[in-house]
C-alpha cells in the first residue's frame, strides 16, 4: 500500500477577506475531491487572506500511479481558473505495510 500526501501552498492575489478565502479554497477542494477522489483540506494559514496551504492524500497499491495523482493534481490547479497563484508544491509517497 502507498500512501501519497502533497502539500500545496497557494497565492490569493485578489482576495479581500477571510470569506473571500474560504470561497476560494471551498471551490478548490470539492472539485479536487470529486475529479481525483482524493482527501482535501486547508492545513495552514488559516488566518492570513491572501495565502493559503492545502494538504491532499491518497492511498494506492500502485506508487506510480499515487505520484501520477498527485502530479495530476498540481497541473489541474495550475491551469484551471481559480484565481490562484501556485507558490510552491511537496508530494511525498511512503510505502507502508
Amino acid at each position: 500500500m502507498n500512501v501519497g500526501v502533497c502539500k500545496i501552498n497557494l497565492r490569493l492575489p485578489e482576495n479581500q477577506s477571510l470569506k473571500g478565502k474560504r470561497q476560494v479554497l471551498r471551490s478548490i477542494i470539492s472539485r479536487l475531491a470529486d475529479k481525483f477522489n482524493v482527501a482535501v483540506a486547508e492545513v495552514d494559514n488559516e488566518d492570513k487572506w491572501q495565502i493559503a496551504t492545502i494538504g491532499i492524500s491518497c492511498v494506492s497499491n500502485n506508487g506510480r500511479h499515487t505520484n501520477e495523482v498527485m502530479s495530476r493534481i498540481v497541473d489541474f490547479i495550475v491551469t484551471s481558473h481559480f484565481d490562484v497563484e501556485l507558490l510552491d508544491y511537496e508530494i511525498e509517497i511512503v510505502s507502508v505495510f
